[in-house]
């Protein structure tokens, strides 16, 4: 039994996995009281043989993480940081530990699923596009900042474009609040789409899968005019590829 988590910029995911797959699974938002609500989820469990996690946020979350395990689990946490290579995926970025291990991770998954050669695009506070070669190659990626993201940064720099009210997602809008929503997510699935194209025209051998996850994948998949997929939970699928690549250490 192994404990996964994946602490991204707005929530963290967990996941207990077993032998056939996750026997427990969840989530909290940073804004919640987060050891509470994993106090409550987790008192109940089994003891994991280990802790993994994938983090992009700041360590004094992840002591709060690890203090919470801790004390619940007496375990440490094995925090994966983003390499050179692991795991058969080749990281393109000549310092690789500017390249974010959400981002790697989803890369690991995808390749031990035999998704290679794909586009992975992360929709969530940011948008990230990373392009993987069949071969397990990292090509590069784009960052920008996702559809909710964008909006918040739209209204808050502008007085005189604000919303009242909920706001629809059109092809084209007739009112404030619908204009900046659907402009928003617009222009977040017309760069993904246009990143696909870019690496389906580089590699013209084989058409890559695109594959979304995300906290706002499953929004934005009916705005793409591409062939797309959701693929969820890849950074946690990917931390369980790591972890049966990277067994723990013997204990003395």
């Amino acid at each position: 039994m192994k404990l996964l988590l994946d602490l991204g910029n707005t929530r963290l995911k967990w996941a207990m996995a077993s032998a056939n797959g996750w026997s427990a699974r969840g989530a909290v938002a940073w804004d919640e009281d987060v050891a509470n609500v994993l106090t409550q989820s987790w008192r109940a469990l089994a003891r994991p043989d280990r802790a993994l996690g994938s983090s992009v946020v700041d360590a004094a979350r992840e002591a709060q993480i690890q203090s919470v395990i801790a004390t619940i689990f007496a375990r440490d946490v094995t925090w994966v940081r983003t390499p050179a290579q692991a795991c058969g995926v080749r990281n393109a970025y000549p310092e690789p530990h500017r390249l974010g291990v959400d981002r790697f991770l989803a890369m690991v998954a995808a390749h031990a699923e035999g998704h290679t050669p794909c586009v992975l695009a992360g929709i969530g506070t940011a948008l990230t596009l990373d392009a993987l070669a069949a071969d397990g190659q990292h090509l590069g990626g784009l960052i920008a900042p996702g559809p909710l993201l964008m909006q918040q940064s739209l209204l808050g720099a502008t007085v005189r474009v604000q919303t009242d009210h909920s706001a629809a997602i059109r092809d084209i809008a007739d009112n404030t609040p619908d204009a900046v929503a659907s402009g928003c997510w617009q222009a977040v699935a017309a760069l993904i789409e246009r990143f696909a194209r870019h690496i389906a025209n580089r590699h013209p051998e084989k058409a890559p899968r695109l594959l979304l996850d995300g906290g706002d994948a499953a929004t934005l998949l009916p705005l793409l005019g591409v062939p797309a997929e959701l693929a969820a939970d890849s950074v946690l699928r990917g931390l369980l590829v790591w972890a049966h690549s990277h067994p723990a250490p013997a204990s003395p």
